[in-house]
């Protein structure tokens, strides 16, 4: 009988402990500004096509502006529809308003493996250049492509709003 309380005791207990995490996921999303947050991301029209500097790209990291992009290989894409995942609170939260590249390549989450100037990646091997390149292709399935990460010192591209529509229709 002794045996027969320790195991119901245990599994009360393990059966608390996951209600806890739900509740703890629950809040964080729902709890201040998480709802009010997504309700906003999800409001937001679609962008128009852009280049971004680096330093405009840090804006849109998902606590300075509810909007969230990111770039990969040099491209820009508009991450907001998978704010759980990027935004401030998301597991890959830290690649917001940042060029993910070196940390895609490398599977590195680590802060430290990003870096604050223009990466031009030319260290990375064969390997690491290959899976860049395969999560570019990712982005570009799932998220819309909103303009290049410029190199210091290069212009930004016009774009029409023709080529705009063009392309945000060639992506659905």
């Amino acid at each position: 009988a002794g045996g027969e309380v320790l195991l119901s005791v245990g599994l009360l207990a393990l059966a608390l402990l996951a209600a806890y995490r739900l509740y703890l996921r629950w809040a964080t999303r729902n709890g201040p500004g998480g709802a009010a947050r997504q309700g906003e991301a999800a409001a937001l029209p679609r962008m128009k096509r852009r280049d971004f500097s680096l330093e405009q790209l840090r804006e849109f990291d998902g606590a300075r502006n509810p909007r969230i992009l990111l770039a990969v290989n040099g491209k820009v894409f508009d991450v907001t529809k998978g704010s759980k995942f990027y935004g401030p609170e998301g597991p890959y939260g830290i690649f917001a308003g940042r060029d993910a590249s070196r940390g895609l390549a490398t599977f590195c989450l680590d802060k430290d493996a990003l870096r604050d100037e223009y990466d031009d990646l030319s260290d990375l091997n064969a390997v690491q250049m290959e899976s860049v390149r395969e999560w570019e292709m990712q982005f570009k399935e799932k998220y819309d492509y909103v303009g290049r990460l410029l190199k210091p010192g290069e212009e930004p591209s016009e774009y029409t709003d023709e080529e705009d529509t063009k392309d945000h229709t060639k992506q659905e």
